[in-house]
């Protein structure tokens, strides 16, 4: 097992091979959000080379809530606040793309964005903790489901986990889905 900073070094080379900013990647992650019409769920704005689940969050916001993640500051997990095709957006920390205004909502389906995952729902992140914090207190109080969403390139089946990382339910790849 190599070192998370040499594991993060190669998926972002990954990632960035098979980054298709114009390529409909969303399709399969729209078919399982399908399943939870209603459900309030929490997506991402993609950046830099992510895949995008944009076209999936338009869909589900037709049907009910969808928010999107806001930095507070370091080691804090995530808040959520309303997202809706179209609304108003500025750049929060990191650069990341977030509502100007509007309502905190807290969702029962995260939609986790990768930088390498394993097929037994680990998941590499960015190293901020972020999401592993915010799914942690998530699912301390209510059910919770993490899906991850990535380019099947980032598939990494040596990734180095760690006991506080949380575990994916349900991995989405732009070539289907994957259940760990």
């Amino acid at each position: 097992m190599i070192d998370k900073s040499a594991a993060r070094q190669a998926a972002f080379a990954r990632r960035k091979a098979a980054h298709r900013p114009d390529a409909a990647t969303a399709g399969s992650l729209s078919e399982v959000l399908a399943g939870y019409r209603g459900v309030p769920l929490a997506g991402y704005m993609a950046m830099r080379t992510e895949i995008d689940p944009t076209p999936a969050m338009e869909e589900a916001a037709a049907h009910g809530p969808v928010g999107v993640p806001v930095i507070l500051g370091a080691g804090q997990p995530l808040k959520f606040r309303l997202w809706e095709p179209d609304c108003a957006m500025i750049k929060g920390e990191f650069g990341a793309l977030i509502p100007e205004s509007g309502d905190w909502m807290i969702p029962q389906i995260v939609i986790v964005p990768l930088v390498a995952f394993d097929r037994n729902g680990g998941r590499l992140g960015y190293g901020g903790g972020f999401y592993d914090r915010t799914l942690a207190q998530l699912r301390a109080t209510q059910p919770t489901m993490a899906i991850g969403f990535a380019y099947a390139a980032q598939e990494d089946p040596d990734l180095p986990l760690e006991s506080t990382d949380q575990p994916l339910d349900l991995i989405v790849t732009e070539n289907g889905i994957i259940t760990p």
